[in-house]
This record gives C-alpha cells, structure tokens and sequence, in this order.
C-alpha cells in the first residue's frame, strides 16, 4: 500500500464531497440513518486498501476531509425536507425531488445543502464542484440540469453572490 499524496484543503473538500455524494446515495438505498452512514465510511471506506477516495480531476489518491464530509451526509439527513422543497421549486414545472434518478438526486442534495449551510464556501465554487462530479456519474443533460438547478437555489439563497457566480 502507498501513502495518499499530500494534498490541499480544496482537494480534500472535493474528495469528501464525492463521497458524501455516494454515502447519500448509500443511504437511500439502505435505508441507513446518516450516523451510521458516516461511521461505516469513516471506518471501512476512508481508510484502507479499498476506501481511498479518487480525486475525479486526476484520479490521485486523495484523503477526504472527514468533518466536511460529516458534516455534508448528517446535514443533508437533518435537513431533507426542506432541501428537497429547495430543488422541488428549481426544477421545472412538473418535476419534483422524488423523480429524479437516485445518484443525481444526492448530487442535487449534497450541492442545496452546501448552498444552504456552508456560507464559507462560495457559491460559483459549490456549483462547479457538483456539475464536475455529476460528470462522473453522467453525459451531458445531467450535468446542465445540476448546473441550472443549483444556480436557480444558489440565487435564491445567496442573492449577494449571484453576480460573482
């Protein structure tokens, strides 16, 4: 086994952003609460021969920030409800939370809650951070619909901001 590089503070915020994204996706399917969530990755994904995360710009092994990728699958479960009504009125008409496919919904999730919750990361850096993992996951629709979606709440909630992104 090689040590993880020694990587930046953004770098490890997009690691853990990527597998919060996987997490939510996780929990969803199982049904698991986010704590225990965050404690299976914390101890048998994050660490180890088969729980390093890959950085998706460079595919270098990249250590995540573990309070930052906490911090996204615990606030996405607290706040659910309200994040999804946030994408609910950003989606065109018709659409809602619920119909989307479930790795694009905990992409969406992941990006509404930062937009919500994390002031000190901004708004054009969360936008981008999420249509380039919804690149991984995705073609082309995907990606847009992420990028449109997250401008539409990112303006909402973040009006100061909204020029600059």
């Amino acid at each position: 086994m090689t040590d993880k590089p020694k990587a930046s503070a953004a770098q490890r915020r997009s690691a853990a952003r990527f597998s919060a994204i996987q997490a939510l996706y996780q929990a969803e399917l199982s049904q698991l609460s986010a704590g225990d969530i965050v404690r299976e990755y914390s101890d048998f994904r994050l660490d180890g021969e088969g729980g390093r995360d890959l950085d998706i710009t460079n595919e270098e092994l990249i250590d995540p920030d573990r309070g930052f990728f906490a911090d996204l699958v615990q606030g996405v479960a607290s706040r659910m409800v309200d994040i999804d009504a946030l994408i609910d009125g950003a989606l065109e008409k018709g659409w809602k939370t619920n119909r989307l496919e479930t790795v694009l919904r905990s992409i969406m999730r992941a990006g509404t809650y930062e937009l919500m919750a994390r002031e000190d990361v901004p708004m054009r850096v969360v936008i981008t951070e999420y249509v380039d993992a919804a690149h991984s996951f995705f073609d082309e629709n995907e990606p847009k619909l992420v990028n449109a979606v997250l401008d539409r709440i990112g303006k909402t909630l973040r009006p100061g901001e909204a020029g600059n992104a």
